[in-house]
C-alpha cells in the first residue's frame, strides 16, 4: 500500500509540473501534439545482498548466506539447519524474495557432525542453481569471503530471520571466546529461525549462529564454531 501510494504520487507531480525537458512544453500538450509520451523509469534493481533466509516445506526455518567461491553457487548455513528439500531465498524480505529461489543441489558437512554432531563443527556449505537462470548465485547477490583463524574478539554485523517473521533482525555486536572452540555475541532478538546467520566484519564471514546449544538457549546471547583449519578443508572441498 505504500508503494502505490508512492507511485500515485510520483505521477500527480508530473502531471502538475512536468514540463517536457528543453522544450519548455507540458508532456499533455506534447501527447496531444501526436507526440509519443515519455516512456517510465526503469525499476530499480534490487540491492545485492548475500544472506537470505532457507525454506523447506514453504516456510523459512533458518539463516544463510553466499560465501566467494571459484563457482559462485556456495552459500553458508549452520549443520543443524541441514533437512531433505531445502531451497534459498537471499535478500528475502517481507514476503518477497527478489532474487527468486534458489535450489540446494549439493550438501557438504564436516565428519565429526555426521558421526556425532560435535558442536565444534556446525556449519555446512551448501552448492545451489536456479532453472533456467545461467548466471551465478554470487553475481546477483554478491558474497562474503570466507574468514578462518581470525582470533575469538571482533566487532560483527549479525543478520538472521527468525522463524516468526518475514523480515530480518540486524545487530552489531562484540564477540568474545566461550569455549576452546566457540565463540559467543550478545545480540538481543534472535530466536529460532536466526540460526545458521552469519557473522560478518569488514566483509568477512566468521562464525555462523550455531555450535553450543545449537546458537544458544536464549534469543539474545548467540554462539558459534570457531572456523579454523576445519572449516577451511571444508570449503575446499566445495569451492571449485
Amino acid at each position: 500500500m505504500v508503494i502505490q501510494f508512492l507511485r500515485a504520487a510520483a505521477v500527480a507531480a508530473v502531471v502538475v509540473t512536468g514540463l517536457t525537458a528543453g522544450t519548455g512544453t507540458t508532456a499533455d500538450d506534447a501527447y496531444a501534439a501526436g507526440e509519443p509520451a515519455p516512456a517510465p523509469p526503469a525499476p530499480a534493481a534490487p540491492a545485492k545482498s548475500p544472506v537470505g533466509a532457507l525454506f523447506a516445506n514453504g516456510s523459512h526455518f533458518c539463516t544463510a548466506s553466499v560465501v566467494h567461491s571459484n563457482t559462485g553457487d556456495v552459500v553458508l548455513t549452520a549443520a543443524h539447519c541441514v533437512r531433505d528439500g531445502m531451497s534459498f531465498a537471499p535478500g528475502y524480505h517481507d514476503g518477497i524474495a527478489p532474487f527468486g529461489m534458489w535450489t540446494v543441489t549439493g550438501v557438504a558437512v564436516a565428519d565429526g557432525w555426521t558421526s556425532s554432531a560435535d558442536p565444534d563443527l556446525d556449519f555446512a556449505f551448501l552448492t545451489v542453481q536456479q532453472a533456467g537462470n545461467p548466471a551465478s548465485l554470487e553475481s546477483v547477490t554478491g558474497a562474503n569471503v570466507l574468514g578462518v583463524n581470525r582470533g575469538f574478539t571482533h566487532r560483527i554485523t549479525l543478520t538472521g530471520y527468525p522463524d516468526t517473521t518475514d523480515s530480518p533482525v540486524v545487530c552489531e555486536g562484540d564477540t568474545t571466546r566461550s569455549d576452546t572452540f566457540q565463540m559467543r555475541v550478545a545480540c538481543p532478538g534472535f530466536p529460532d529461525g536466526t540460526s545458521g546467520g552469519p557473522w560478518v566484519t569488514d566483509g568477512a564471514v566468521i562464525g555462523v549462529i550455531g555450535g553450543y546449544q545449537l546458537g544458544g538457549a536464549t534469543p539474545d546471547v548467540s554462539y558459534s564454531a570457531y572456523f579454523d583449519d576445519d572449516i577451511a578443508k571444508l570449503y575446499a572441498s566445495v569451492s571449485g
